[in-house]
């Protein structure tokens, strides 16, 4: 399945950082506006194609019964971003941009342009799950229900601490020249995907050979170099790297309205929720989804992926888990 890249201009938009003077919302569309509209944004590391993997006929998000909508996160490369934002807000000079001002650029997308008046469902993965959980706090009255896939409600000191050591790991490396590069940072990039490699999967995993990928690969190195190295040298910018982490590390719904008070940010969303994180993710644990969820009075469910495979669980990363959460998330949508 594919569909056209849209380019949607918001025009002076203002973000967390300052300002972006000619702000850009990439999106695609599928299925009929006359359907229930579903948004599904993107992640950390991802592109709209990348959204495919939930996106047809045959899988969770059918156009033929809903009108899906794809965003990208601003600094993913495709949105506004540091590599493609001119002077004077280019590069390391782009201000920092929060959860709540994507979200307030996808809600003019489907309000001004698309003519969507209700959000039937907010679905992700990751920092996609971050953004569900963002949408009925911002504009509570506007979406009905959200699913959250190995993510959380506010970014935690661990996961924090995760994100720091990979920004210092790029931002360390001799050739990002404190994001002033005029050729690919190559050496800190590929640095960048050796360290994350660590993170993504769950330790049983690499116990068991998974990274082999049944013989694809003959050793760890191999797995490292064209899995992780090549990811991200070959497909991403270091500058957007590094806006987009700070917009996952500043994650907190509870700074919207309630002042950073958690608790009462999570009691106030009226929306129904399903939060669903992996059993082995090791910086979205479920440890933190049931302190969330109990504090959402019976509004969200919690349902844990029996996976080790990490918090690559729930993007789609294997068989077996990719159907389990189809079928869950199918249940919830049709209750």
């Amino acid at each position: 399945m594919s569909s056209t890249t849209q380019y949607y201009h918001h025009g002076r938009f203002r973000v967390k950082g300052g300002v972006i003077p000619d702000a850009v919302t990439a999106f695609r569309t599928y299925g009929s506006p006359d359907n229930p509209c579903v948004v599904f944004p993107t992640c950390y590391g991802a592109k709209l194609d990348s959204q495919l993997y939930m996106v047809g006929s045959d899988k969770i998000l059918n156009p033929e019964k809903y009108f899906v909508v794809t965003f990208a996160l601003f600094s993913n490369g495709e949105s506004s971003s540091p590599s493609n934002t001119p002077a004077p807000y280019n590069g390391p000079y782009f201000p920092a941009v929060s959860y709540e001002d994507n979200i307030r650029a996808q809600y003019d997308v489907l309000t001004k342009h698309l003519g969507v008046r209700e959000v039937f469902l907010v679905i992700g993965f990751s920092m996609g799950g971050q953004q569900a959980y963002y949408w009925p706090v911002v504009f509570p009255d506007f979406v009905k229900r959200y699913v959250a896939i190995c993510g959380s409600a506010r970014t935690s000191p661990h996961n924090q601490c995760f994100l720091e050591g990979l920004k210092a790991t790029l931002s360390a490396s001799r050739d990002f020249e404190d994001g002033h590069y005029k050729s690919t940072p190559e050496r800190g990039l590929r640095a960048y995907g050796r360290v994350y490699a660590g993170w993504a999967y769950g330790q049983t995993w690499y116990r068991n050979y998974g990274h082999l990928y049944s013989g694809r690969y003959p050793d760890l190195n191999s797995f490292l170099r064209e899995e992780w190295e090549e990811s991200f040298a070959m497909n991403w910018d270091a500058n957007d790297l590094l806006t987009l982490l700070e917009t996952w590390k500043s994650g907190d719904i509870s700074l919207v309205r309630d002042g950073g008070d958690l608790q009462r940010s999570l009691m106030s969303i009226k929306a129904r929720g399903l939060i669903m994180p992996c059993k082995t993710d090791l910086y979205f644990p479920p440890e933190d989804s049931e302190f969330e969820v109990s504090h959402c009075q019976g509004s969200a469910r919690l349902v844990v992926i029996d996976s080790f495979w990490g918090h690559m669980a729930g993007g789609g990363a294997n068989v077996k888990d990719h159907e389990f959460i189809g079928r869950v998330v199918t249940k919830f949508m049709e209750e």
